[in-house]
Order: C-alpha cells, then structure tokens, then sequence
C-alpha cells in the first residue's frame, strides 16, 4: 500500500468551509485599497536571493535563518519571496514606474518564511500590502495609517491599538547609534549572541530582540527620541496631530524598530490582544533609502504589510455569523424529461445574479431535498413532468418552516429575487 503524502509543515490547505471568509476579507481589502486610488501589483514569488539580503538586511532573521533558498539549474542563488515591499521596489525600478511621478499601489498574496509554525504563523502565510512613493511630509504616512483604521471599520473588527515611533532622519539615527553603541559596548559579555554579532556593525537592532535579558540591559539604554533632530521631531509630531484629526489616538513605543533594515523615520505596527504572543496585525513604516539602494532614483516612500491569516481569525473570534459562500436556489430534477427546462432556468436564474446549483445524478425525491438543505440554499425549485406539462416549478423555502407553493414559470426568476430581497 502507498504511503500517503501530506502537505509541508506550515503550508496548510484552505478548505471549501474556509475559503468564504478569505474572499470577504479579501474584497474588503481591495474595496478599501480602491477607495484610497491604490493601484493593484503583483510580482513573482520567486527571485534573486541577493535581492532580500542587500533589501531586508543580512543580519535580520528573515535572511539568516527563515528564507527557503536554493541553486537552480543555472547556478543561480534564488529564494521564495519572505514579503514583498522588496519586490515591488524592484517592479517599480524596473519598469520606470517611478520616473517623475508617485505611486500609490497594494498587493496581496503568499509569501514564505521558513520558521516554527504557531497560531497565526506559518511557513506560507499571506499578506495584503500598501506601498506609497513620492511623498517626503507625514500626510502620507497619516494616509497610510489610516487604510489600516478603515481596514478594520470595513470588517467590525474591535480591539486594535495603534504603536508608533520615528526612527528619525539619517543624521539623528547616526548620533542615536553611536550613543547606543557605546552603551551596549559595556555590556558585550552580556549580550545574546545575535545581538552581539550586530552590536558593531546596526545596533539598532538589537532593539528588536526577543532575548529577555538583553531587554532588561535596554531599559537603561539611551533614549533614540532624545536625538532626534528638529526636521525630525517636527515631522514625528505632524504625523500625531494628522492622526489626532482623523480621530486615531497612537500609543508612543520608543522600543518599536521593526524587524527590517530598510526602515527610517515612521514606524508602526496595529496590534491586538486577542491573538496570544502573536501581537501584531499590521505593521510597516517609511523605506525612503531603499528605492536608491536597489539601483534607482532617491524616492520616499512607505507602506505596511497586514497579515492575513490573522485577520481571518479575528473574523471567526469576533463576528458572530462568520462569512459563508452561501447559495441561493437548489434546482430539483424528477425526471429526465424535466431536465432541459431545469438546465435553461437554472441559467436564467444565474444571469439574474443569483447562485444556483443544478442536482446532478438523479435520484429520489427524498435524496434530492436531503442534498438540498445540505447545501445551504435558501429556495428549492423542483421539477418534474407534471411541473413541466403545466409551465410551473413547485417552490419549499428551506428556511422558512418549509413552506410549499406553486410558482408560474414565465414569473420564477423575479419571484426569487424579491424573496431574496
């Protein structure tokens, strides 16, 4: 007997009764994305490895531990994309799309992460993005922010709280990180052995470390908003008071850096406490270095990545009728002679919007209404010789204590539309 094979640790099936509450989050994604003039993207999972070790940073775990890279057949160090702002920068470099002009644009789709698999983390996971180019003031990371705010007003979700912080321009984030060198630098027996690898050469990232002693040695660590310039702490507070008017109150975190080099100035993460250790939703921040670094014009820019997985379970824990892909009409057939007619109503229905399913295989009136009601639908039509001779289907309501009638069949189609409403 065959071994059966089963699918890669952390890279899950979405099963028929899953994938309703994917497309509503999805739909709703794209309607806010378009109600913004975002502009949709897509780039390929795969590409050159050196493009997320020169993006992302060679020292972050994305690239020392998680990435799934491999040689291909041409001898080439190619990866599986870990997330996407990489990507788009690269489309956009490549195809002129940032040539004396911005843009808005959004993505959505797998990426790959080779780390333990948890609740709501997963080696193919998905996410929806935001990217913004050509704009240096804090009116655009306010707009940025706020797609995040009416991600959630779109999907009734509750309970997310806004972190913020600036990692200020080039010149406060290099007296920052010499100050805080020189403080880890009396600490280096102390330090993880990550955080001292990057102790040297971005001590800023140290910031990011889950090690619960090298965050104790962080609370006497200097302050980076205690260096910050005026252009710097002027944008920061513009941005707060941007917010302020669009009625979001942020929570300041001095400690948030975000998990990649390529951040500068604003940085934030939408978080929740419904989902355990995995906090975060949403995050992103501004990347006004990284159009250039990957071999194009100095553009600012910024944007966030949401995770998608979360969001489809914080609709399961907090709408109490959880998306469905719902049917409208189940079309019962009693013989073979009704069958023709069935077919050409059953398309009828569907070119009036409706969704239908024609039964198929035949069978017993009692076996055909069983496959009826199990499919959800709302109105059965039935279907038989009798029904055919005289130009009627008989209509059950499904969920409506079964009530039974007879409808002319020259008046079906609008009569299941006002009962749907």
């Amino acid at each position: 007997m065959k071994q059966k094979i089963q699918s890669v640790k952390g890279m899950n099936d979405l099963l028929p009764d899953q994938t309703s509450a994917w497309h509503y989050v999805e739909n709703a994604m794209r309607n806010v994305a378009w109600s913004y003039g975002y502009q949709e993207i897509r780039t390929p999972m795969l590409e050159r490895t050196a493009l997320f070790q020169q993006s992302i940073g060679d020292q972050t775990d994305i690239v020392e531990k998680e990435m799934y890279t491999f040689v291909d057949s041409g001898e080439e160090m190619l990866s599986l994309r870990p997330e996407a702002t990489a990507s788009t920068v690269r489309a956009c470099n490549q195809h002129g799309l940032l040539h004396n002009t911005h843009q808005r644009l959004w993505y959505m789709g797998p990426m790959f992460r080779r780390e333990r698999p948890q609740r709501g983390r997963y080696r193919q996971f998905h996410q929806f993005g935001i990217e913004a180019f050509g704009w240096l003031g804090p009116d655009i990371d306010a707009e940025v922010i706020r797609i995040g705010a009416r991600i959630w007003k779109e999907m009734n979700i509750e309970g997310m709280t806004l972190l913020v912080n600036t990692l200020g321009n080039q010149s406060s984030r290099d007296a920052y990180r010499n100050a805080l060198h020189q403080y880890l630098d009396h600490y280096r027996g102390d330090l993880d052995d990550d955080s001292l690898r990057r102790l040297d050469k971005n001590p800023l990232r140290i910031l990011d470390s889950k090690v619960e002693s090298t965050q104790l040695l962080l609370k006497e660590a200097p302050s980076l908003h205690d260096h910050l310039d005026a252009d710097a702490k002027a944008h920061f507070e513009r941005l707060c008071s941007l917010l302020d008017d669009a009625g979001i109150t942020p929570v300041i975190s001095q400690k948030l850096v975000r998990g990649l080099d390529y951040y500068t100035s604003t940085v934030f993460e939408w978080v929740t406490d419904q989902l355990g250790s995995q906090s975060a939703v949403c995050a992103g921040g501004r990347y006004d270095g990284l159009v250039e670094l990957r071999g194009g014009k100095p553009t600012p820019a910024i944007g966030f990545a949401l995770g998608m997985e979360r969001m489809v379970e914080l609709i399961a824990m907090q709408n109490e009728h959880t998306p469905k892909n719902e049917i409208d009409v189940y079309v019962i057939q009693l013989s073979d002679a009704a069958i023709s007619e069935a077919t050409r109503l059953s398309e009828k229905l569907r070119d009036s919007g409706l969704r239908v399913v024609s039964h198929c295989g035949g069978g017993k009136m009692k076996n055909q209404m069983k496959k009826a009601d199990q499919s959800g639908a709302r109105i059965a039509a039935i279907f038989g010789d009798d029904e055919q001779v005289r130009g009627v289907a008989q209509i059950k309501l499904l969920r409506d204590s079964g009530i039974q009638r007879e409808v002319p069949l020259n008046t079906l189609v609008d009569w299941c539309k006002d009962y749907l409403g």
